[in-house]
């Protein structure tokens, strides 16, 4: 591939995070957030699917581009909204904020790994994988949370006997 083709494949992603991030912050207004971060987790595990079974070419390369910018910041006008709606907004931007540095946390692993993995393999195919089954995990686990507020969740009162 060309440097044009990588620099065309990141303006992609950039292009499509706008659309995708507007899209499920839409979207999370009017449907479950859960289920969407489900979904949206789960479509990440297709797009690197079929990037692995594909042989690459430019045009591979921009759907796939295109189709992690839809899915890549979606996750957060969804992440956001539903700790608002779990905890409130009160405390909306520091549990926010600790969900964030978790996932620099996360981020900084896995790209270590990485490269780890790249030089003592010789090939990223593993990190894909490994890629394809934490996406998977995550819509497993996006699934069951409960979406009700804790106000909501609490037990009623005992009645006085």
């Amino acid at each position: 591939m060309s440097a044009f083709d990588g620099a065309l494949a990141v303006a992609l992603i950039g292009l499509f995070n706008v659309i995708g991030s507007y899209g499920a912050g839409w979207l999370g207004g009017r449907h479950s957030k859960k289920n969407l971060l489900g979904w949206i987790y789960a479509l990440r595990a297709v797009f690197i699917v079929l990037l692995l079974l594909f042989p690459l070419t430019p045009l591979v390369l921009y759907v796939f581009a295109a189709g992690m910018g839809l899915l890549w910041l979606g996750t957060v006008p969804l992440t956001n909204g539903l700790i608002g709606q779990i905890f409130g907004l009160r405390y909306t931007a520091t549990l926010y904020g600790l969900v964030f540095l978790g996932h620099q946390i996360g981020s900084f692993v896995g790209v270590w790994l990485g490269g780890w993995t790249f030089e003592s393999t010789g090939s990223y195919d593993l990190v894909w994988w490994i890629g394809i089954g934490l996406a998977l995990a995550a819509a497993a686990l996006s699934w069951p949370i409960d979406e009700r507020p804790m106000a909501a969740r609490r037990a009623p009162e005992a009645a006085p006997s």
